[in-house]
């Protein structure tokens, strides 16, 4: 009876870890695995007035759809454990202190960096931010990311410019965001009609 109590519990804390989509470069096969996804950024993208596709790009690039996402360790003369290399966390890797002016401003209280529907809707509002502050376009995926990357301050500052590396990772995230919106235009109607049918294919 003990052995099969500790197989339930096993069973129950697997089914409850949420993994990453298996095909995470398109986005409708993103919202047909992950059937409450959608909803979550349609709400954060009329919230925020941050295309959805952007959002998800932005996801993409900082987590790979990873819950529970940390930055990589790092290590005093290559093997001496030194913690990490920021304290950036979860879906949106936000880091604790942005993720405090966010809950402070935002004010949705109790929310969670390892949530989907909480870390689509911060980096939603990190996008109004940089909006209504710095001047980029809604629409401009290239420049929301170097903000989001660098900072307001250090995007002001152009400071991405001396990144030639970030500059290639702003690329992908803009071609990304292109392709998502191409993939969503022919498959948000399903979406928007949620109807039964749409997950099985």
């Amino acid at each position: 009876m003990r052995i099969i109590w500790v197989l339930f519990l096993s069973v129950t804390v697997v089914g409850c870890t949420t993994s990453p989509p298996r095909n995470p470069g398109d986005i409708c096969a993103i919202f047909r695995e992950k059937d409450d996804w959608y909803g979550d950024a349609k709400s954060a993208s009329k919230k925020w007035n941050s295309p959805i596709p952007i959002m998800m790009s932005i996801m993409y690039q900082e987590s790979g759809f990873v819950a529970k996402a940390k930055p990589p360790k790092k290590y005093w003369l290559g093997f001496i454990p030194a913690g990490r290399m920021s304290d950036a966390y979860g879906y949106a890797q936000a880091k604790d202190s942005t993720w405090d002016w966010y809950l402070d401003k935002s004010g949705n209280w109790g929310a969670d960096r390892d949530d989907f529907a909480d870390a689509i809707d911060f980096i939603g509002w990190y996008n109004n931010v940089s909006t209504r502050t710095v001047g980029i376009s809604p629409t401009d995926s290239y420049s929301l990311y170097m903000a989001y990357h660098e900072g307001h301050g250090g995007y002001k500052k152009r400071s991405y410019n001396n990144k030639p590396w970030l500059k290639r990772v702003g690329g992908k995230v803009a071609a990304r965001s292109q392709t998502y919106t191409a993939q969503l235009a022919r498959c948000e109607k399903d979406l928007k009609s949620g109807g039964w049918f749409f997950g099985i294919f």
